[in-house]
């Protein structure tokens, strides 16, 4: 699969503004800002949480929420608060509160299936 990236703003909770690219990568959890975006934008930690990387290390990173807007829509969404180094991942959580799946073989963003149960 190739890389996918994203155009997309997010908002802070005194209505600041980022313009962010973001990888979309399906093996995330969540969102990650890096931290002069979720630092330009006010936000503050509201608790830590250890994440597993692919590799199998641990890091603990602290997290919070915002708005994020992006072309296929836009929602409130729990996000990662990045260290020096760190880059900006749209994750899992994020695409599935916008109702948004990464399809493998166009590389875009498409409408998830409902299934009415």
């Amino acid at each position: 699969m190739g890389v996918v990236y994203i155009e997309g703003i997010v908002v802070g909770p005194t209505g600041k503004e980022a313009r962010v690219r973001f990888l979309v990568d399906s093996g995330a959890t969540y969102t990650l800002l890096p931290e002069r975006v979720w630092r330009e934008i006010g936000l503050a930690p509201k608790r830590s949480h250890t994440f597993v990387l692919a590799d199998g290390t641990t890091v603990e990173r602290k997290v919070s929420e915002c708005y994020i807007k992006l072309p296929q829509g836009e929602a409130h969404t729990p996000v990662i608060l990045g260290e020096p180094g760190d880059e900006a991942l749209l994750g899992v959580v994020t695409l599935e509160i916008l109702g948004l799946i990464l399809n493998p073989f166009t590389r875009e963003l498409q409408p998830m299936r409902m299934l009415l149960v």
